[in-house]
This record gives C-alpha cells, structure tokens and sequence, in this order.
C-alpha cells in the first residue's frame, strides 16, 4: 500500500503503475544518454531494443490512459447512481420521519391535552380539599366547646327526627312540666306517655381515651369516661322521667357513632346502668331505628282514633242511603201516577181527535144522540 495526495492505493493500482513507469523511462533516457555518449554498436542496439521498449510502454500508457478515463467515467456514473439511490432513500426516510413526527406531535398534543384535563380534575380536588380542611378545623374549632358541641348535637337530633316523625309528632326543645327543657319530646299516648330525647356528647372524655398511650393513662381515661357517661345517665333519669307525666323511660342520643361504638366495645357495664335508670343509649343510626318503630305504633295509634268517627260517618252514610231509598220510591210512585195521566190525557186527545174530524165531515148522523 502507498500512500499519495492524503489517498491510500495498493502497489498494483493503475495511479501507482503509471508514474512509476513515467519515472523509470525518465532514469531510463538518462542513462542511455549517458551511454550514448560512447559510441558502441551493441549500445546501438541496446538503445533500438528500448527504444522498442518505450513505444510500447507508451502504447501502454495510453491503453492504460483510456481504461482509466473508463474507470472514471464508470465510477462517476456508480457516484451519481449512488447519490440518487441516497437521496432516494433519504426522501423515504425524511418522509417517514415527517410521518412519525406529525403523529408522534398528535399523539403529544392529545396526551397535554388529557393532563390539562387531569391537571384541572387535580386542581379541583384540590379546591374541595382545602373547602373540606376548612370545614373539619370548623367542626373542630365547634366540638372544642361544650356548648357549641351541645348546639351540634341538638341540631343533629333535630334533623333525624324531622325526617323519621310528622311534624306534630315531636316538640323540640319542650318544656316539662317540673320546668326542666328536654331537647326533644315526642307525642306518644299514654300507655306509656310523651317520651323525652336528650343529646350528649361526652367528646373530652373520648379524645382522652383516644390518645392514651401508656397502661396508667389508659386506666385514668377509661375512668373519665365511664364517670362522664353515668353523670349523663343519672340526670337524663333524674330531669326527664316524670311520673305520670312523661313515659317510665328516656332516650339518651350519643351523636357519635364512634362514641357509641366505644361505649358497647368496652363499656358493658354503663350500659347496664342505663338499662337499670330506665335510660338507653342510642347513636345516630340507632335513632332512626327506633324512631321508625315509633312512628308506626303513633300510626297505628292514630288508626284507632279515627276508628269512632269512621263509625260515625259510616252510620250517617247509612240513614243517608234509606233517606235516599225512600225518595227513589216517592219519585217512581210519583213518575207511575205521571204515566197514568198521561195514558189518561192521551186517550181524551184521541176521542176529541175523532169528534173534530166528524164536524169536519158534517158526519152527523153517527153522532149520537
């Protein structure tokens, strides 16, 4: 291999041959000058056999001349051919890019487009998180103070009455007649009697309980609580359950389900307390089930009282029916008597009918005497 002009040729390529010949009968004329300084018949011939010599290498030069000229022409039209072919190619594949792009932006554009969508779904929960984060530090900032939790709880116990009762079944916030003012009332006939509803919420007590973390604080808030619920208990029993007033029993509404929940779980025995203070407990869904049963006994209560005058209305119904028989009858007997007088008014048209068209005829002669 050689190297010529930055370009790497192997020793048997025509760019290498040529000027190697072209330099080699360059030396080759110089030496036979030299020799032909001194006259010599065998240098004589020695210069006709290469003199023979270089005609023939120029007639191979110039054969050699054409089949490059050839080559060159052979390979410009390979480097046109080749240059088409890649521009060909690079159309294909510049069109299949512009292809690939313009679905791949599609896709891209449809793909912002449902972030954008999801991005403003997010920013609404966000919204909501933060309107509901207000609302529960509301509801804490109420629950944190016992009257502002008693008002929660009452207006919890207002709207669960007010969808399970009639409205003139129940007084809310009622005064008893020992002066003491129950949350709720509701209008049961005696047996048993007007029952009374109080709400409590003992939620200091229950947070305590909550947050122990250690036996000791366990045991101290589980006393607490225990001590809350029965202080509760025993006033409901001593304030609401009057005798021959009110029903021998009261309802105590725990606003909580959690609360209520706690109490059964792990409190039995204040249960049991309630039940013998004549006091249940009950917790929002408790109520509804209870005031259900209530609202059918005030239905079937109320059945009976209109049980007299359905009696009532059903004997006047009855006289009404005879009232009305009997002017049935005096109507038909008064129709009978109509038809007669008009057999009777028809049957008289009918002889003066006659008698008018024998004056008619001056048939006198069949008139009798």
């Amino acid at each position: 291999m050689i190297t010529l002009f930055g370009q790497t040729y192997p020793w048997s390529a025509p760019e290498v041959l040529i000027p190697a010949g072209v330099i080699f009968l360059l030396i080759l004329g110089i030496f036979l000058t030299i020799r032909a300084m001194r006259p010599n018949p065998l240098m004589l011939q020695e210069m006709a056999w290469l003199s023979q010599r270089v005609q023939g290498l120029a007639e191979g030069q110039e054969r050699l001349s054409g089949g490059l000229t050839h080559v060159s022409e052979s390979q410009v039209h390979a480097q046109n051919a080749m240059l088409q072919l890649m521009e060909t190619r690079l159309s294909e594949v510049q069109k299949g890019m512009t292809e690939v792009l313009q679905g791949s932006s599609v896709r891209t554009a449809r793909s912002l487009g449902d972030l954008h969508q999801r991005l403003e779904v997010i920013d609404k929960a966000q919204a909501n998180i933060e309107k509901l984060s207000g609302n529960v530090l509301s509801l804490q900032d109420i629950l944190s103070n016992k009257q502002t939790r008693g008002a929660f709880g009452e207006i919890q116990l207002h709207d669960i009455v007010s969808k399970a009762l009639p409205s003139d079944s129940f007084t809310m916030q009622a005064t008893l007649p020992n002066g003491r003012r129950a949350d709720c009332l509701i209008h049961l006939p005696k047996p048993p009697g007007p029952i009374v509803i109080d709400a409590k919420f003992p939620l200091e007590a229950y947070e305590a309980l909550r947050r122990a973390d250690t036996p000791r604080a366990v045991q101290e808030a589980s006393a607490l609580f225990r001590t809350s619920v029965r202080v509760h208990l025993r006033a409901i029993a001593e304030r609401y359950i009057l005798e021959g007033e009110t029903a021998d029993g009261a309802l105590m509404f725990l606003p909580s389900e959690a609360v209520y929940a706690e109490l059964h779980a792990n409190f039995p025995e204040v249960v049991r307390e309630g039940f013998g203070l004549r006091v249940w407990i009950v917790s929002p869904t408790t109520c509804m089930a209870t005031l259900n049963t209530i609202r059918a006994v005030l239905k079937d209560v109320r059945m009976k009282q209109q049980t007299g005058a359905i009696r009532r209305e059903l004997a006047e119904l009855s006289k009404d029916i005879d009232r009305l028989s009997d002017r049935v009858g005096n109507l038909d007997r008064h129709f009978t008597m109509a038809a007669r007088d008009v057999e009777e008014i028809r049957t008289s048209a009918d002889k003066a009918g006659k008698r008018a068209r024998r004056l008619d005829n001056f048939d006198f002669e069949e008139i009798p005497e």
